[in-house]
């Protein structure tokens, strides 16, 4: 009975959130906490502004790289709005699956072509990578982004056939999280595909921006917040998800990782929180490059 009651779940998860973060701030008071600065990534990392310029110059590498072995379809259009784009990076022969990577950027910036080369470890294995663009805010509301996705993952699976491996970094966790929701917006022939999802520094519980001035761009309001929270949302049955953050990200991604994972844990999906010790929120992502590291192998098998 101690799940039935979803008022109950809620006020659980807020004060399970608090205790978090006021561990993390060791001692500041939980209830008068920066907001902004709690998510300012940026401000935090040494060398922030070097990383999009970096993102893109390998990006183009891989593409570049894929494209002169006619593994690469680019710029696929799965709807009719501009951003509506994904791209598909082939392995050699018959690909062992569907992996799909979500990107971040706070649902306000980038789109596929800044994290091409994300998909090299997973094609290295031999699995076709799916990366898709959607459209930002504040042309988009977070509702209609996870639509979206869900719009991009159908369109390609009908395109790659095989087990399906979702991973995704900042909001793209919360959007590849949101995948295996038992609301979420997918057929069902897809998502009973969905074998494992990698949420990396992902944003689980949206209700803290309402108290950002990011909230600007994203115009959250209390009701889009809950709904598009994966902490306040029931896992698919089965569902199998690891959530991954950097040991030296900001405490408030520290606590969103934990957070899906305890609560989704106790709501009897297979979950794993995974620390990487000196990781930050903009490196964390990079052994996806990696062949035979421990995040690739997490993410497709």
């Amino acid at each position: 009975m101690l799940f039935c009651n979803k008022n109950y779940i809620q006020i659980r998860i807020y004060f399970k959130y608090k205790i978090y973060m006021y561990k993390a701030y060791q001692g500041d008071d939980p209830l008068n906490i920066d907001w902004d600065d709690a998510y300012d990534n940026s401000g935090h990392i040494d060398g922030a502004a070097q990383y999009p310029p970096k993102w893109t110059k390998l990006a183009q590498g891989f593409r570049d790289e894929t494209n002169l072995g006619g593994r690469v379809e680019l710029d696929l259009a799965y709807g009719d709005e501009a951003r509506e784009k994904l791209d598909i990076f082939h392995p050699q022969g018959t690909a062992k699956g569907l992996a799909v990577f979500a990107h971040g950027g706070f649902w306000r910036a980038f789109d596929k072509s800044s994290w091409s080369h994300l998909a090299a470890g997973a094609v290295s294995r031999g699995w076709a990578v799916c990366l898709p663009s959607y459209t930002l805010a504040p042309d988009a509301r977070i509702s209609h982004i996870t639509r979206q996705f869900a719009r991009a993952l159908e369109f390609a699976a009908n395109r790659i056939d095989g087990p399906i491996r979702l991973a995704g970094h900042s909001a793209g966790g919360h959007l590849v999280s949101r995948m295996v929701c038992a609301d979420a917006p997918v057929q069902a022939n897809v998502s009973d595909r969905i074998e494992h999802v990698l949420s990396i520094s992902g944003v689980h519980d949206l209700r803290p921006l309402l108290q950002t001035t990011l909230n600007e761009t994203l115009m959250l309001d209390e009701a889009e917040a809950s709904s598009e929270s994966a902490v306040l949302c029931r896992p698919v049955d089965p569902c199998s998800i690891t959530c991954w953050v950097g040991g030296d990200e900001r405490p408030a991604f520290i606590a969103q990782n934990d957070l899906l994972a305890n609560i989704w844990g106790g709501l009897g999906a297979n979950t794993k929180s995974v620390h990487v010790p000196a990781k930050h929120h903009f490196n964390v992502i990079e052994d996806l490059c990696d062949a035979g590291s421990e995040l690739t192998r997490d993410f497709i098998g």
